[in-house]
């Protein structure tokens, strides 16, 4: 019988490469004749696997991680139309049935039959419907016609994979965010956070056609990596308020639209940076953002936290001042990013060179085995965008 190896969560700061077992075409004891079997080409580190690894969810010891799949279709199901064996395939890191109304109305997000628990499901995800990860050799990915996004070139495909592999998830919820918020032409905006998604919705705001893209992190490596690319930068270890900030690079106090690319895990700013203040990058988009403006969240806020700073906090109830957003008519996007919304647009605009987004977020290549590594320093705030290679298949 083939093998498979994959990246396994054992406690919070431990990951580890665990002999798993090869997919079958199966769900639970039922054949499962819509899904495809991949072979993992790439799958990335993302930073919400990083709050699981950090013990900041209810994530249970030998966790499978890995929801940023793209890989090559080796085994298909007899219902499988669409896609054939040998396609080089992106995965969607929602998994969605393409039948339930969410699914119909374009919220595959929160798709309605893929997890028993709650709306909505993922790959190698607490809480998410018990799927296995694809930070592995291979994966099985269900409702494959619906969900898969098929490069119309392999070779194409296998020269830009660098860029092609983050249309999983986080060029599409960067994307998102902006697009949530309402970024257009000759807007300002304000990125929270100079992490992958947070360079990757910066990048997006510049495809939107935003006249100036601010980015505040506490990571000077991060803060580098964002102006690398044209941004203005705010490093929020400073006691100089944001809008004093603000005012510097654009002559007011205020930005047009704002996106929290943080999520729970926030930290106070200034002399407050080294402490969890879980509301605060919500509070502070509110204080910043015109009246009228919008602001997006595509940044992770959960219902569970074992590690939250007060009991409140473990319960996902944050201290948001939302008398400030309804006083200022903000509107506000949450949730999981319906990645099919936007991955055909945006694999289109790599392919033919209008973004350069793994150079945004720095894309560094690592094999299975230097995973738990990638999961280290990426943990230390590494400027980096750690895509494992399980099969030694992307080009140098």
């Amino acid at each position: 019988m083939a093998s498979n190896r994959g990246l396994a969560y054992i406690s919070p700061g431990v990951v580890e490469v665990r002999s798993i077992d090869y997919p079958k075409l199966a769900l639970g004891a039922r054949k499962c004749e819509h899904g495809v079997i991949l072979k993992i080409i790439s799958t990335n580190i993302c930073g919400s696997d990083q709050h699981m690894v950090r013990g900041r969810t209810t994530a249970p010891e030998g966790l499978i991680l890995g929801h940023e799949i793209t890989g090559q279709v080796i085994e298909a199901g007899r219902d499988v139309e669409f896609i054939r064996v040998g396609d080089i395939v992106s995965v969607p890191f929602n998994i969605a049935c393409g039948r339930c109304r969410n699914c119909k109305e374009g919220k595959t997000g929160i798709c309605l039959n893929v997890n028993p628990a709650r709306p909505g499901a993922a790959y190698g995800y607490v809480d998410m419907g018990g799927w296995v990860g694809g930070q592995a050799e291979y994966v099985m990915v269900p409702y494959a016609d619906f969900n898969l996004l098929k490069f119309p070139d392999p070779d194409q495909a296998m020269e830009k994979i660098r860029d092609l592999t983050l249309l999983s998830d986080i060029f599409p919820t960067g994307f998102h965010g902006a697009v949530s918020a309402g970024v257009g032409p000759g807007a300002t905006v304000y990125v929270a956070g100079a992490g992958p998604v947070g360079l990757a919705c910066a990048h997006s705001c510049q495809l939107l056609g935003a006249a100036v893209v601010i980015v505040g992190d506490m990571i000077p490596e991060r803060l580098a990596q964002a102006a690398s690319f044209g941004c203005e930068t705010i490093d929020l270890r400073k006691d100089a308020s944001i809008e004093d900030q603000l005012e510097a690079i654009l002559g007011v106090r205020e930005v047009d639209f704002a996106v929290d690319c943080v999520g729970f895990e926030a930290r106070g700013h200034g002399h407050a940076h080294v402490h969890e203040q879980p509301a605060t990058v919500l509070n502070t988009v509110m204080s910043i953002t015109r009246a009228g403006g919008g602001i997006g969240i595509p940044g992770l806020y959960v219902t569970g936290d074992p590690g939250g700073v007060d009991d409140n906090a473990k319960i996902g109830m944050l201290g948001i001042r939302i008398g400030l957003g309804w006083a200022k008519s903000h509107y506000f996007v949450t949730g999981q990013c319906p990645v099919m919304r936007y991955h055909r647009q945006l694999m289109m605009a790599i392919l033919y060179d209008k973004v350069q987004i793994a150079k945004a977020v720095n894309v560094q290549v690592i094999s299975l085995d230097e995973g738990p590594k990638g999961y280290h320093d990426f943990d230390k705030g590494a400027a980096t965008k750690y895509v494992i290679d399980p099969h030694q298949m992307i080009p140098a």
